[in-house]
């Protein structure tokens, strides 16, 4: 193994042209919604994966060092290699992608620091794609805009890491803006900025800290579940594209040809989309009272419909009941472990942390993990 660029990169030295910082992101309310072009609330936070770039002296020779898993992936651009570990999949699935674009990027070194808990929710997946994409795209002048960069960061994740996901994660993680949430349109692409006063209540993620693959079938599974869903729908209605387009009273005559199972997954979409549009409306009445029930809402609409919950969610969600100053709770994320997303007034946040760790490890007996986090900006460079 070359360990030369972790020495380059010793805590003793700082050898970089620039570092780009690109965080992860909370949904906070607009769960699988994407994918099935759909609503989402989405935004950036303000913990960070740190990528470091330098250019080297070869053509065609790579060299990327994560931090986090203490390793170090070389490779040649003449011949992208099948990447051993997971990290490795996101970095050649982004490199294969620019290669598509352009033919300007040569050797290059890239250190890896993340800030992100991965398998939590917080998408550290897209932080990672759009954040190396950002990097190389700014290295090498290439000439893409932050759109480019999303839509390619999204497509190595379809190519390469196999989760067949929406545009929402890397959307948020690249356009983020500080106090402000993301109304995105999943279809058009059209996005409104959100203000999010929530002080003096903050945003309180709970890890779970159980594992999860989404690429592992699940989370394809629900969405082939819509789009099987959605194909029946077409062949009673014609105008129907999406599940947008869908009312509850559509869905409940042909609730017999598609089944119990894709039933429940299409009418959990569509309920869910029409939360988003009640979420937005309160945030703009700063109705955080009337935001925490629909995210107690969603959570049981992606239990008991969508089937992407574990019992350990489902613990932290109804403990969260126990506490008058928390307003709502959810899980956050593809599914079957990571975070729950909570509105709690901040005096709060340490005697309920307290109390619910206690209680989640005599029931699981895991230890549970928590941070805090705020709306904050999407990818940027510092030199």
């Amino acid at each position: 193994m070359d360990n030369s660029l972790y020495k380059k990169y010793s805590p003793t030295t700082n050898t970089y042209q620039f570092m780009v910082h690109s965080p992860g992101r909370v949904n906070l309310i607009g769960e699988h919604t994407d994918y099935n072009n759909g609503y989402v609330l989405p935004a950036a936070i303000d913990r960070t994966i740190d990528l470091k770039f330098s250019r080297n002296d070869s053509s065609n020779k790579c060299s990327v060092y994560s931090k986090q898993y203490n390793s170090t992936f070389i490779f040649t651009l003449d011949e992208l290699p099948k990447a051993k570990n997971p990290w490795e999949r996101f970095v050649i699935g982004v490199v294969s992608e620019l290669m598509e674009l352009s033919e300007n990027i040569q050797g290059f070194d890239c250190f890896i620091d993340s800030y992100l808990p991965i398998g939590s929710g917080v998408s550290s997946s897209a932080a990672l794609e759009c954040g190396l994409a950002t990097g190389l795209n700014e290295l090498f002048e290439l000439g893409l805009n932050q759109w480019d960069i999303i839509k390619l960061s999204q497509r190595a994740e379809h190519n390469f890491v196999g989760t067949q996901c929406g545009i929402m994660d890397q959307f948020a993680s690249v356009l983020g803006k500080e106090d402000h949430a993301m109304f995105l349109d999943c279809k058009t692409l059209e996005f409104e900025y959100i203000p999010m006063s929530i002080r003096p209540y903050c945003l309180l993620l709970l890890n779970t800290n159980v594992d999860h693959e989404l690429s592992s079938g699940a989370y394809n599974k629900r969405r082939n579940e819509c789009e099987a869903g959605l194909d029946v729908l077409k062949e009673h209605f014609e105008h129907v594209s999406t599940l947008r387009d869908v009312t509850k009273e559509m869905l409940d005559t042909c609730a017999e040809s598609m089944g119990s199972t894709v039933y429940k997954r299409c009418s959990y979409v569509i309920e869910e989309n029409q939360r988003v549009l009640d979420a937005v409306q309160a945030l703009k009445n700063n109705n955080l009272k009337e935001f925490g029930n629909l995210m107690y809402e969603t959570h049981k609409g992606l239990s008991e419909k969508y089937e992407v919950s574990c019992p350990e969610l489902d613990f932290l969600v109804e403990y969260s009941r126990t506490e008058s100053r928390l307003l709502g709770s959810r899980m956050m994320g593809g599914g079957f472990g990571g975070c729950t997303l909570n509105i709690i007034h901040s005096d709060a946040v340490e005697s309920f942390v307290q109390d619910v760790s206690k209680a989640y490890y005599e029931k699981f007996n895991i230890q549970l993990s928590s941070f805090q986090a705020l709306p904050s900006q999407g990818t940027f460079i510092t030199k």
